[in-house]
């Protein structure tokens, strides 16, 4: 059986050219770009042009930008440095943040740091009174750390206008831009926007390699210690081929955008009609139909049925890789801290994330419909 792969929000697959690019590193620039030699000067090069290429891309300035093993480290790192380093005493998260964000936060509280949560909207947007309220509330160096678009509902945040609330009250801003990094256009010369981090393997890059991009008008401290990597931001040789990786799936990304989207978007509509048709009283989570959320995601929600509890268990079986929520909580049993923290979790009712890529196909979208028809039972369609 082949295998239609409809998780790309958990993680997508290398592009060839990021391969071929990565190869020829391994094959080619074995120096370590900390060493003073000509090989090693290679190496350095290497390293220091990717971060020129992704700095271009963003529009920031190349000392912004830290390479980090991924998104996890970069969230990690963001929140460490703004109390260790820039003395903030209380942050504003949410409770449907990633998790290396939730448990950052908890972190922070358990030494001291005030951490509060801002409420959300009933689709699942964040509530931006409240936050206004929040900010205004205290005058304690705050961190706001909320993500730009959520990684199970597909619900967008306007950065711009967090940004421009947290200048206005003196606060920083993180956001975890995991989910829309090589996805949307970011121009970081017009946004008020202190840290946000990124992976590569969610835009077809390699996993394990990612960046941090830092206001370079702060000064922080690295997290991981023992060398003078990274401008001391990052301690560790550089992992030389995957950040060749990261920069080639960039260039990529930026490249192609226009198009990936309209194919993208093209296949979730796809998916939504279908469900439509074939599923009786089908619903979707945040409303992650909506053509003004992240179009690589589609949470829905199914009606009662025996199935339910084992959803993903049988999809597989049929050759359908999706998920029932964010790949960080694999192993979880209580089912998605998103949708409980959103008001969408329903026991009775099971919800499946449905996630593409430019690699996916509508053929693959037929093959996924017929699975959970099969699933989830037939309904008698017109002709």
């Amino acid at each position: 059986m082949s295998m239609v792969y409809l998780d790309n929000a958990a993680t997508t697959p290398v592009a060839p050219e990021v391969v071929a690019a990565m190869m020829e590193v391994y094959q080619t620039v074995h120096g370590n770009p900390s060493s003073s030699h000509a090989v090693g000067r290679k190496a350095k090069a290497l390293v220091e042009t990717s971060r020129r290429r992704i700095a271009e891309h963003l529009n920031c300035p190349a000392r912004s930008i830290c390479f980090t093993s991924g998104g996890t480290e970069a969230d990690n790192h963001a929140l460490r440095a703004a109390v260790s380093c820039l003395k903030v005493t209380r942050i504003i998260t949410s409770q449907a943040e990633h998790s290396a964000v939730i448990k950052a936060s908890q972190n922070a509280g358990e030494e001291g740091v005030e951490v509060v949560h801002v409420k959300h909207l009933p689709d699942g947007g964040v509530d931006l009174d409240h936050l206004e309220q929040l900010l205004s509330d205290s005058q304690a160096k705050t961190l706001v750390t909320l993500m730009h678009a959520n990684n199970e509902v597909g619900v967008i945040l306007d950065i711009r206008k967090v940004g421009a609330m947290c200048k206005a009250h003196g606060a920083l801003f993180h956001s975890d831009t995991v989910q829309t990094m090589g996805h949307y256009a970011l121009d970081l010369s017009e946004l008020n926007i202190d840290f946000l981090a990124c992976s590569a393997h969610k835009f077809h890059g390699p996993k394990g390699t990612g960046f941090l991009y830092t206001n370079p008008a702060l000064r922080i401290e690295g997290m991981i210690v023992g060398g003078g990597q990274e401008r001391a931001m990052r301690g560790g040789t550089e992992n030389v081929a995957g950040i060749v990786g990261l920069t080639k799936a960039f260039d990529e990304a930026f490249a192609h955008m226009v198009p990936h989207e309209a194919h993208i978007r093209g296949l979730k509509r796809r998916m939504v009609e279908g469900l439509k048709q074939r599923i009786d009283g089908v619903e979707f989570n945040g409303h992650s139909d909506g053509e003004d959320h992240l179009y690589t995601v589609l949470n829905v929600k199914f009606p009662p049925h025996p199935n339910g509890g084992m959803a993903t268990f049988l999809l597989d079986l049929e050759g359908i890789a999706c998920s029932g929520g964010s790949a960080c909580s694999s192993g979880a049993t209580t089912g998605s801290h998103v949708l409980r923290a959103l008001g969408f979790h329903d026991e009775t009712r099971a919800s499946v994330r449905f996630s593409f890529s430019r690699y996916t196909s509508e053929s693959d979208i037929d093959s996924a419909l017929e699975a959970v028809t099969k699933v989830f039972g037939v309904l008698e369609l017109a002709d």
